[in-house]
C-alpha cells in the first residue's frame, strides 16, 4: 500500500487527571525523523513515543505533540480546608499579639497546601497516553494511505503514457531507419566518385546501429513494469521508486541524444516531462 509523507490526526481522551490530547503531522523528509511536544508529566515517556512511532513509520519529519489540559471545575484546583482553617485561626491569635499585622486572604491561598492541583499517577497516565498515541496513529497510517492511493492512481495515468510513447516509437523507428538509409543513399549519389556498394552498406549498418533505440526502448518497458510491480508491494517503496526513475531518465536522455527525426525528439520530451511529473509525486511517497 503506497503512503504519503504528508499527514496529520488529533485525537483526545478524558483522564482523572485532565483531557489528554494528541497531535501527529508530517511533511517529506529523506529520512524518519521525530520530533515532541511533551507535557513535563510526560517526558519521561518521550523514548517509548519515539519507538512506537518508529514501529509505523519509516520516513517523514513527524511532530507529535502530547498535551494535558487541567479538568475544569472541581477537578481543577481545591482547597484543602483543614489547612486553610488552621492558617486563618494562626493569623486570628497572631493579629492579637501584634495589632499591626493584617493579613489578606488571597495571601493564605498562596501558602503551600492550601491550593491543591490533581496528582497524576504517572503509570496510569502514561499508559493512557501510549493508549492514545496508538489510536491517533492509526488514524495518521489511514490518511497516509488515502492520500497515498492518489499519489499512486497520477503516477499509474502516467507509466500509461509512457507505455503509449514506448509503443509509438517501437512504430517510428523502422520508419525512420529506411528514411535515413535513403537520405544517405542520395547523398552518396551526388558525390563524383563512386562508392564501393560493399563499402557503402557496411557504412550504412555502422551509422545506423549508432541510431539504434530498440535497447531503450525494452528498458524503459522493463522499468515501466518494475514500477507497477512496486507500486503493488506492502511496504515502504518511496526510495526504491526514486532510484528506479533515474533509470527511467537515463534511456530517456539516451533516446533524446540519438534522436534525429523530429517526430522521436519530440516523444523524448515527452518522456522526460513524463517521468519528471512522476518524480514530484515520489518525493511524496513514504
Amino acid at each position: 500500500m503506497i503512503r504519503s509523507m504528508t499527514a496529520f490526526a488529533s485525537g483526545e481522551r478524558a483522564t482523572p487527571w485532565g483531557t489528554l490530547g494528541c497531535e501527529l503531522r508530517s511533511v517529506n523528509h529523506r529520512f524518519l525523523e521525530v520530533g515532541t511536544r511533551l507535557h513535563d508529566d510526560l517526558r519521561p515517556l518521550e523514548p517509548a513515543l519515539r519507538e512506537r512511532v518508529a514501529a509505523r513509520l519509516s520516513r517523514g519529519k513527524v511532530d507529535l505533540g502530547l498535551r494535558l489540559r487541567s479538568p475544569e471545575g472541581e477537578g481543577a484546583l481545591r482547597v484543602d480546608p483543614t489547612r486553610l482553617r488552621e492558617l486563618g485561626e494562626l493569623a486570628i491569635d497572631l493579629s492579637s499579639r501584634f495589632p499591626g499585622l493584617h493579613t489578606e486572604f488571597s495571601q493564605l491561598l498562596q501558602l503551600p497546601g492550601v491550593l491543591q492541583a490533581p496528582v497524576a499517577d504517572p503509570a496510569a497516565l502514561q499508559a493512557e497516553a501510549l493508549s492514545l498515541l496508538d489510536a491517533v496513529l492509526d488514524e495518521f497510517v489511514a490518511a497516509r494511505e488515502r492520500e497515498g492511493a492518489k499519489l499512486a492512481e497520477a503516477i499509474v495515468e502516467r507509466l500509461d503514457l509512457i507505455d503509449g510513447h514506448v509503443a509509438t516509437l517501437r512504430t517510428l523507428v523502422p520508419q525512420i531507419r529506411d528514411a535515413q538509409r535513403v537520405k544517405l543513399q542520395a547523398r552518396l549519389a551526388d558525390l563524383p566518385q563512386p562508392v564501393d556498394p560493399g563499402r557503402l552498406e557496411q557504412e550504412l549498418v555502422m551509422w545506423l546501429q549508432k541510431l539504434d533505440v530498440d535497447e531503450e526502448l525494452d528498458r524503459l518497458a522493463t522499468h515501466v513494469g518494475e514500477a507497477r510491480r512496486v507500486l503493488g508491494l506492502r511496504e515502504a517503496v518511496g526510495r526504491r521508486l526514486d532510484f528506479l526513475l533515474q533509470e527511467f531518465n537515463r534511456e530517456a536522455n539516451t533516446l533524446g541524444s540519438k534522436s534525429v527525426d523530429a517526430r522521436s525528439t519530440a516523444a523524448a520530451v515527452d518522456l522526460k516531462v513524463l517521468i519528471d511529473q512522476i518524480r514530484e509525486q515520489v518525493q511524496n511517497i513514504e
